[in-house]
């Protein structure tokens, strides 16, 4: 369903990581590196503010960075709550 929902979003969301990839971990197959960015609450407030707005750092939609954050958000909070033995997923 998610796929044939958004799939525009999806892209677009596809298409920054690639491009973050290339800006923060240049000339390595891609990959999430996690600890150069921790912060997805506080990012996704400040890009939520121009949620309509392209960046002009790296031509990309402020709402698609909201999109990615909260993704990363999600998949760090489900991690630790199995991690604490909660039965989440």
């Amino acid at each position: 369903g998610v796929m044939a929902y958004f799939p525009l979003a999806l892209a677009d969301i596809a298409r920054l990581s690639k491009a973050g990839n290339d800006k923060h971990n240049p000339g390595q197959p891609l990959h999430w590196a996690r600890s150069k960015s921790t912060d997805h609450g506080d990012c996704i407030v400040r890009h939520q503010m121009e949620f309509d707005v392209v960046d002009t750092d790296d031509d990309f939609l402020h709402a698609t960075k909201v999109a990615w954050r909260a993704l990363a958000q999600l998949q760090v909070t489900i991690e630790r709550l199995r991690a604490e033995g909660k039965d989440y997923l």
